[in-house]
């Protein structure tokens, strides 16, 4: 597992000119439980920075029920730098739109969740301004997903061009993520930034925008 992840990283620093920090989230895949947990129990061994680029060592976990249980124990997801939860037809059967906001608010109240990825994802209907309420509440950011733009999620455009509106309403702080499914897709943004230009969304809406300030906000999440 440690030789895809190397390759992986190794053209981090020349498909992101400038890029100071990526961070490393492998999906938790619910069906290989023991592989996985070795994979993240194993992460110790990945060096800090490769390549003159900083890695913070993260998951994206999967949201498994409409408690919002992620499907990676606390003590592991305590050990990361990042998490990331998310909604995913593998792992949760798409549920009404209350069953899907209360999946959602529960991963963001258990406090093991940094960021909600992919909020847009038209499978899973939400109430988008429920969602963004309890992620300020709790401090935790929403991502604006680029590959949900592309290819991965047909019809999303609508879901995420609402999110980002209501979250400069609201005063929710944004991420953005590539969710580069092949190494050559890393740091890519151009459908994301496009569409948050069209929303109104400026720089200081966008958190990741700044290693610093990103670093400050999970050193303060890890530190209350």
């Amino acid at each position: 597992m440690g030789t895809p992840t190397v390759l992986f990283l190794k053209t981090v620093k020349k498909q992101i000119k400038g890029a100071e920090t990526n961070c490393l989230n492998r999906p938790r895949t619910s069906y290989a439980r023991r592989t996985t947990h070795f994979y993240f129990g194993n992460l110790k061994a990945l060096p800090d920075e490769i390549n003159g680029v900083e890695v913070l060592k993260g998951v994206e976990a999967n949201i498994i029920d409409y408690d919002g249980r992620l499907d990676l124990d606390e003590e592991r997801l305590a050990r990361l730098d990042i998490v990331v939860a998310s909604l995913h037809d593998v792992c949760i059967t798409p549920g009404s739109k209350k069953d899907n906001t209360r999946a959602i608010i529960g991963a963001i109240k258990s406090g093991l969740v940094d960021i909600i990825a992919h909020p847009g994802n038209p499978a899973f209907e939400i109430d988008k301004r429920e969602v963004l309420k309890a992620a300020k509440d709790y401090n935790v950011l929403i991502e604006i997903n680029n590959s949900s733009l592309g290819l991965s999620r047909p019809g999303s455009y609508q879901n995420c061009s609402e999110i980002a509106r209501m979250a400069v309403e609201m005063g929710n702080l944004l991420t953005l993520g590539s969710d580069a499914h092949i190494c050559y897709h890393i740091g890519e943004f151009k459908e994301a930034l496009n569409m948050l230009k069209e929303c109104g969304v400026t720089e200081e809406n966008i958190i990741s925008t700044d290693v610093d300030r990103l670093k400050r906000f999970l050193k303060l999440r890890r530190n209350r």
